[in-house]
């Protein structure tokens, strides 16, 4: 377990935060990826306000992590790697503002590491269609309801975990093997 006390936050939004909760805690140096939902209007929001899309907040993923095991270019590599960042409003069959793409930064390094890669990552070509990746400033964020914790690892066999969220994290292990939390950790 990390015992260095000099961590920082960095908050994706990629879809589903099953997916992006269970991708980011398989990374070394991330020490807690929480789900809940930001960058709405409405304080102390439920996942079924959120659901409804009226709320304005994003399902997200709150990431503790330690920048002298991790960078934060590294975080926002496995953020664009591991969803389509030039959807709008979307991810698969996940449909809503709820589903977006967005990068909440918690300070103006972060700012410019983000917009940096994106506008980079759009120069490239890497993809047919322009990257819509929201970028804003962090706000509240507001942690979901126990349930969703850990959603995946307790509940590996439920239908959208074992369809979608396993073939995912099955693909960002093969990608960022090099960035793995070690297996007995």
């Amino acid at each position: 377990m990390n015992t260095n006390s000099n961590t920082e936050k960095a908050t994706f939004g990629t879809g589903c935060f099953w997916c992006t909760e269970a991708m980011f805690n398989a990374l070394d140096g991330v020490i807690s990826a929480v789900s809940g939902y930001e960058g709405g209007q409405k304080e102390n929001p439920t996942y079924k306000e959120v659901c409804t899309g009226d709320t304005g907040h994003a399902e997200c993923v709150e990431i503790t992590y330690d920048p002298t095991a991790i960078s934060y270019q590294d975080l926002l590599q496995a953020f664009f790697r591991s969803h389509d960042p030039t959807t709008l409003n979307r991810q698969g069959a996940d449909v809503g503002t709820q589903y977006r793409s967005v990068i909440f930064y918690h300070n103006d390094e972060q700012k410019q590491l983000a917009e940096t890669a994106k506008a980079e990552l759009d120069k490239s070509g890497a993809y047919d269609d322009r990257i819509v990746t929201e970028i804003s400033p962090a706000t509240t964020f507001y942690p979901a309801e126990d349930y969703h914790k850990d959603y995946f690892q307790k509940n590996p066999n439920q239908g959208y975990c074992a369809f979608v969220v396993a073939p995912k994290l099955d693909k960002f292990r093969k990608v960022f093997k090099d960035k793995l939390k070690p297996v007995n950790a």
